[in-house]
């Protein structure tokens, strides 16, 4: 089983990147994002307490989100790999991670960072805000105060991992198919 954690900042494309390598090597895709939405989307009592957080730009409390990924893990034993998109965002998340997937008898093989400029990574977001409906999409204010919080909270997983001997730096920018190479490149150096 191959763990990947996907990074990257909000609007990097992990979701398109992630999507595009489930369907390539035919491991699951976790987004810890998508699970939150739908549980905000079904009105379920997690979703009405994420929604709070996630309209403020903030991040999810790590206890909430440990226990999805645990839960999730224990349901997907038999899975070919996993990529993990939008967690961990913060070092506990990271250190309780490796924690559970111990516990599995497993581990991260890699982290991939795709970098995109901050510029680019305000564009893409507004110009999916106006597709996706999403609140925290079509305000600039917002989006630069989840970048913050990015670079705040989340940026410093990436040292983590790199301790590690687990990161890899890809370029975000370009066509899907160019940022696809750079990190199926990167996957089958693990090989």
């Amino acid at each position: 089983m191959v763990n990947i954690v996907l990074f990257g900042a909000p609007g990097c494309g992990k979701g398109t990147q992630a999507q595009r390598l489930k369907e390539h090597y035919g491991i699951d895709h976790v987004s810890t994002g998508e699970v939150i939405r739908d549980e905000i989307r079904r009105g379920t009592e997690l979703g009405q307490s994420m929604e709070a957080y996630i309209k403020a730009g903030q991040l999810a409390p790590d206890e909430i989100v440990i226990g999805m990924i645990d839960h999730y893990l224990t349901g997907h034993m038999n899975a070919a790999g996993c990529i993990f998109d939008g967690f961990p965002r913060t070092t506990v998340q990271a250190e309780e991670f490796d924690k559970i997937l111990a516990g599995h008898g497993l581990k991260v093989d890699v982290m991939i960072d795709i970098h995109v400029p901050e510029e680019e990574l305000v564009r893409r977001i507004l110009l999916r805000g106006k597709d996706s409906g999403r609140a925290d999409d079509a305000s600039e204010e917002v989006i630069r105060g989840r970048l913050d919080v990015y670079r705040e909270q989340t940026a410093v997983v990436a040292d983590y991992y790199a301790a590690q001997g687990k990161y890899a730096s890809v370029n975000g920018t370009g066509t899907m198919e160019e940022v696809f190479s750079r990190i199926a490149a990167v996957i089958e150096g693990l090989k």
